[in-house]
């Protein structure tokens, strides 16, 4: 049995649950954060899907304080997670028995839970925040048969904990998809036992999808792809002291704990064969990765085209993060 000790004590002092608790409490709670007006998704950049209309609509109904926040601001996240959300929803319908799904740190679990209602069955899902205002945002919509939301920081989901409990027994035979929103970032730039830990939880043919922001390997490369964020974007959401008011209050902080790409490339293919980068917002990424060739190219076929203007996009997408062939044993 793997060791974590050190790691969840590391985890238990993270920015997280210390310095920023209070802000992520305010925000969730909708007593600050809250944008001049409501984000909505950009549907001239979306497809024709009958399917993907049903997640937008239901999504929109189902998003809570915290949500609205976060997806103003960061440019066409919005679209991005219901992006993603529609191609779990179809990938579940293309693959045999019940789909596993773990949203970890994910707010009020807003995706999952749209997913699951939507899938009518097919897709069990479990979110997980340590702010009660997330749970209380999630149950204000009732409590879905299929949709699960455990209260308390993802580190806290140990194996054990998973068997023990009734309501989570379900899922003690893994996860076929585990979605990091964000979160990582949060609490360290320790990635590998990061990934390590949360990776006990994922099936062996699992995929493990990443959205994070990333440091650039040029200072002023990263901090101009912030300007172009703050003044092209938020600026449609927040005032200028609202803006300047979360940069000092987290931002300066959670920075600190943001990786290269070049290093979670390293990080990466010491967990899984295969890992593939398939969107781009300025210094946000998102990253799909798996020990399965098949499952990842099968859930890769179900991604509709990147919804987000060539403006805010600074890589041909989708690429492999580092070369195939490397073996991970």
């Amino acid at each position: 049995m793997k060791d974590f000790s050190k790691f969840l004590e590391e985890c238990e002092g993270a920015p997280r649950l210390n310095e920023l608790s209070g802000f992520f409490a305010a925000t969730a709670g909708g007593r600050s954060g809250r944008p001049i007006k409501q984000p909505q998704v950009d549907r001239r950049l979306m497809g024709e899907d009958e399917l993907l209309d049903r997640f937008v609509s239901l999504h929109e109904q189902r998003r809570g304080p915290f949500d609205q926040h976060y997806h103003s601001s960061i440019p066409y996240r919005l679209e991005e997670e219901c992006r993603l959300g529609h191609a779990i929803l179809q990938y579940s319908q293309a693959i045999s028995g019940t789909l596993n799904l773990y949203s970890l740190g994910t707010a009020e679990g807003t995706m999952a839970r749209t997913v699951s209602e939507l899938a009518n069955g097919r897709v069990e899902s479990l979110s997980c925040s340590p702010n009660v205002e997330n749970q209380d945002s999630f149950l204000a919509h009732g409590d879905p048969p299929h949709a699960t939301f455990f209260l308390g920081p993802f580190h806290h989901l140990t194996r054990d904990l998973i068997q023990s409990r009734p309501d989570l027994a379900k899922f003690a035979s893994g996860f076929d998809i585990i979605f990091e929103d964000t979160t990582f970032q949060m609490y360290s730039p320790n990635r590998f036992d990061q990934i390590r830990f949360v990776s006990q939880h994922l099936k062996s043919d699992g995929l493990f999808i990443f959205v994070e922001k990333f440091r650039h390997d040029n200072d002023e490369e990263y901090f101009r792809r912030e300007r172009q964020k703050d003044s092209g974007f938020k600026a449609r959401f927040f005032s200028p002291s609202d803006i300047r008011a979360k940069q000092e209050a987290v931002l300066n902080r959670m920075n600190q704990n943001e990786v290269t790409l070049t290093e979670i490339a390293r990080t990466m293919r010491r967990h899984f064969s295969h890992t593939f980068v398939t969107w781009n917002s300025g210094n946000f990424y998102t990253l799909i990765s798996s020990n399965s060739a098949d499952n990842l190219c099968l859930f890769s076929s179900k991604l509709s085209p990147a919804a987000i203007p060539g403006e805010y996009v600074y890589a041909d997408l989708p690429y492999r993060l580092y070369p195939e062939s490397y073996d991970v044993t």
